[in-house]
């Protein structure tokens, strides 16, 4: 059973290592998508500012390469089985947020939301998984059975 639990980690972790990638690539894509979904808060839009000045660039093209870089990094944390747990949760976060921003299926008409709402209920999937990977965390000890002899 450890084999079968290992090798879908590794598959499920391509997921993120392709989605981080992708914007990676495509950094202004990202960027401009991110400008069209996320209002940043007046609150916080001060500070947004002052991040922009010392980096020198525009607050969501910096999200959006903080984005990528996350996704890849919890993507092999998890393949490669280090701090599971705690990338796990990162994701869980990470996904409700995303989900919220991106898959907004409650503010389109019903014919035009479905491909929104499916999108939103396939991040409802891996929002499941990821809680199936934290609560299993780094995998059984050496003194605890995995599944019992399968």
């Amino acid at each position: 059973m450890p084999a079968f639990i290992t090798f879908g980690r590794v598959l499920f972790a391509v997921l993120f290592l392709y989605s981080g990638a992708t914007k990676l690539f495509g950094i202004q894509a990202t960027a401009d998508m991110l400008t069209a979904k996320v209002v940043i808060p007046a609150v916080i839009a001060p500070y947004t500012q002052q991040i922009e000045t010392f980096v020198g660039m525009p607050f969501m093209q910096l999200l959006a390469i903080t984005i990528g870089g996350f996704e890849i990094l919890a993507g092999l944390m998890i393949a490669v089985n280090v701090l599971t747990r705690f990338f796990a949760i990162l994701l869980i976060i990470f996904i409700c947020v995303a989900t919220f921003y991106a898959h907004d299926f409650w503010n389109q008409a019903a014919p035009d939301n479905g491909k929104t709402l499916i999108d939103a209920l396939k991040n409802l999937s891996l929002i499941g998984a990821l809680f199936v990977i934290a609560g299993y965390g780094r995998g059984p000890r050496s003194t605890e059975p995995a599944y019992g002899d399968v």
